[in-house]
């Protein structure tokens, strides 16, 4: 009989012996904003024209209806063609291209070029 009811004892207690405790941590970051936000918001708008000036990596020249534009190439511009496939091989003087752009005026930045020949 003794030995029965330690058996059972040990059988209840084991379990516990061998369960996994888990802990869990919340970390909570907080950040304060300035009294004065600004919001700035971009939309993307296209130039049409021809290449006057074009160095890979670097800026793009259109001249316009407007007049030359000059914008600033990104590291994320696009050089497409109409089908929207990858042009590898540099823009030349007097392509037509349509250049869509973010930023304000001094600040023009190309998102992608639509190579139109």
């Amino acid at each position: 009989m003794k030995r029965t009811i330690i058996s059972l004892v040990c059988a209840l207690f084991a379990p516990l012996a061998f369960a996994q405790t888990s802990t869990t941590t919340t970390e909570e970051t907080t950040s304060t904003k300035p009294a004065t936000t600004s919001e700035t918001t971009t939309s993307t708008t296209y130039t049409t024209g021809a290449v006057s000036t074009y160095e890979p990596g670097k800026t793009i020249v259109v001249k316009s209806d407007e007049g030359p534009v000059s914008f600033a190439l990104g590291t994320a511009a696009r050089i497409v063609n109409g089908a929207g496939k990858v042009v590898t091989a540099p823009l030349r003087a007097g392509q037509k291209v349509r250049v869509y752009y973010t930023g304000p005026t001094e600040s023009r930045t190309v998102e992608r070029v639509i190579v139109e020949d």
